[in-house]
């Protein structure tokens, strides 16, 4: 995995306070190999919270205080919650390949 443990650190304490304690979160795609370099940071966050507003508000907030702690960096966040209506792929796929936070 191509982040340090502070990285991992500041992801998982910034993922509880924009979406409350249980959230979980998933680190997937190239950063996840260890022989690869470069690349995004890629994410999957689930939340238990249902109110699509109030994820919203949340995922903006996730992300202005993630790049202020990690500084600029590309990070793509994938979001699921109880109330989605539909999950792509994708979200499977990074839950099978991803390392859990």
């Amino acid at each position: 995995m191509r982040l340090t443990d502070q990285q991992r650190a500041i992801i998982r304490a910034t993922v509880a306070e924009t979406f409350g304690a249980g959230a979980d979160v998933w680190l997937f795609g190239s950063r996840v190999d260890d022989s690869k370099r470069g690349g995004d940071i890629d994410l999957l966050i689930e939340t238990d919270q249902v109110d699509v507003d109030a994820i919203a508000r949340a995922e903006i907030s996730f992300l202005t205080k993630i790049q202020m702690k990690l500084g600029e960096q590309k990070i793509d966040v994938l979001l699921d919650y109880p109330s989605r209506k539909t999950r792509p792929p994708i979200f499977s796929v990074a839950k099978q390949t991803g390392v859990l936070l």
